[in-house]
């Protein structure tokens, strides 16, 4: 895992600037004080001073329940997480004389990759003189893509790859 927010925030007697632009704990511009004094205020209202901008001239540092405001981040950070999903390249590996069953097959394959929202990469394996007839391996990927248009996009077009040729698919969108 990463360095955790309290790797990165100064808090209290680790702001190393001589002024510090205050903030109070209702967000209310304070001015720009001493850090003595801008501790000494957090203080008093038993709060920390925590270091929000530290690239600013001066610094703006704002009087917060640090606790509670890390918490809060961590709650953002874990919420962020949930949400994104990560997107898996699956390959099928075809060749060109191969038979209709076998397509229906990977076909299946393909179909249950597209709809579990991967991405499926679609290779035509050409061995001796297979290799004279690649318009047979671009028939196979156009005929898998056209069979499967209403779940996914052609991301790449069919191109010859030294003895492969290679095609990519993407779920549809919404």
């Amino acid at each position: 895992m990463q360095g955790s927010i309290a790797d990165i925030v100064r808090i209290n007697e680790k702001i190393r600037a001589d002024q510090v632009r205050l903030i109070g704990p209702d967000g209310e511009q304070v001015g720009i004080v001493n850090t003595s004094e801008a501790l000494a205020y957090a203080d008093k209202l038993n709060l920390d001073l925590v270091e929000v901008a530290p690239m600013a001239t001066p610094p703006v540092c704002k009087v917060m329940d640090y606790g509670k405001y890390r918490y809060e981040q961590e709650q953002k950070a874990k919420e962020a997480r949930k949400r994104q999903t990560t997107i898996s390249i699956k390959e099928i590996k075809l060749r060109p004389k191969i038979d209709d069953h076998d397509f229906e097959t990977k076909k299946g394959h393909v179909e249950r990759f597209l709809k579990k929202g991967d991405k499926v990469k679609l290779t035509i394996m050409f061995r001796g003189r297979e290799l004279m007839h690649p318009h047979l391996g671009e028939r196979l990927l156009r005929r898998m893509a056209a069979d499967l248009a209403d779940i996914c996009d052609v991301e790449s077009e069919p191109n010859l790859d030294g003895r492969n040729m290679v095609m990519m698919l993407a779920p549809k969108r919404g």
